[in-house]
């Protein structure tokens, strides 16, 4: 029996953990990358040390720097691009990707300058596709622990529950469950959004505040989350799920967060820019904050974390007198901020 054929775009740490899932559940995968050292490194080598270490790599995979080789008779293709390049990666991906392709994502992140989510750049670049069939993938997932095969459960949204099932039956398997939800927005605007939350708790910790600080953090910046992502669309119990709480809770405690790991290192003192050449990957939640901040002004939603984190990264505010300014804030009701969050009217 031929094995049915993938393409994952690109080769960073999540490509390279998702195909290694594809892998395991008899797709033959063909990883993309710009770099022929990199591709080199992996068909000669079974390794991709700059994103997952020693990890050695299915013989069924296989790595190139020809969209069209990787693409081409690919039933199932999966993006995981950072952000700011979707739409350059798709453009160049479209002319080799056929109609009954299953396209799914894993980006979380906004297109910078439109502030666009992922499946809206998809659509607009791959019309051949129907927009309903576009699938997210998000949740609580680290590549480092997904590809070591440690248990991890995800979801996957899709218009059309058709397409969501589809992407759910070629990724599941004994370590990696998988979910259907029908709210591409909220799963989305959820996937980006707890980057910007990773970063404060990282500020946090560096700040040395402790738990009791970083647990403030997450739970209100869950409501910050919400507030914004049903303004968008979404629903509000998916920012109660693997899309919202879930992860949010593993980008804000893990060891292996990078937007974590660079709000430790502002809370230490170090400038933004030094933070972005130490860690040499994308730290999506930075980018991600600019246009938060902007969306919250654009749907009139309060989100005080977002706006003192984005004073902290592009206007040199001092982290400590952020914090300060967060706990001086007017006092409310926590029920009455949940209520709004969740478009209810909860009467006291």
């Amino acid at each position: 029996m031929s094995m049915r054929k993938a393409a994952v775009i690109a080769a960073g740490s999540m490509g390279t953990a998702i195909a290694s899932v594809l892998a395991d559940n008899e797709f033959l995968v063909t990883l993309t990358t710009r770099s022929q050292d990199q591709a080199d490194e992996i068909n000669r080598d079974r390794r991709n040390r700059k994103y997952t270490g020693d990890f050695r790599l299915s013989d069924s995979i296989r790595a190139t720097v020809s969209m069209e080789e990787a693409l081409t008779g690919a039933g199932l293709i999966v993006f995981a691009s950072p952000s700011h390049a979707m739409r350059e990666v798709t453009r160049l991906a479209k002319p080799y990707i056929q109609p009954s392709a299953a396209v799914i994502h894993a980006t979380k992140g906004f297109e910078p300058e439109t502030m666009k989510r992922m499946t809206t750049v998809l659509a607009e670049e791959l019309p051949q596709i129907d927009p309903g069939r576009l699938v997210v993938l998000s949740g609580p997932s680290h590549a480092e622990e997904v590809i070591q095969r440690c248990p991890t459960t995800v979801v996957v949204a899709a218009d059309r529950l058709a397409a969501a099932e589809e992407a759910q039956d070629a990724l599941i398997n004994s370590y990696f469950r998988v979910y259907t939800n029908p709210d591409v927005a909220g799963v989305e605007v959820g996937g980006a959004l707890k980057n910007i939350i990773a970063l404060g708790a990282g500020l946090s910790d560096g700040l040395g505040y402790g738990d009791n600080a970083k647990a403030a953090l997450v739970t209100r910046g869950l409501a910050e989350i919400a507030r914004l992502g049903v303004a968008m669309g979404g629903h509000a119990l998916t920012f109660s799920g693997l899309a919202g709480v879930g992860d949010l809770v593993v980008t804000c405690t893990s060891k292996h967060s990078r937007n974590w790991r660079a709000g430790y290192m502002l809370g230490q003192g170090k400038p933004l820019d030094e933070v972005l050449q130490t860690m040499g990957m994308v730290v999506e939640g930075v980018k991600t904050t600019k246009t938060t901040y902007t969306l919250a002004k654009q749907y009139e939603v309060s989100m005080p974390i977002t706006d003192q984190l984005h004073e902290v990264l592009f206007a040199g505010k001092e982290p400590q007198l952020a914090v300060g300014h967060l706990m001086g804030r007017v006092r409310t009701h926590e029920i009455e901020e949940i209520a709004d969050s969740f478009g209810e009217k909860w009467m006291l």
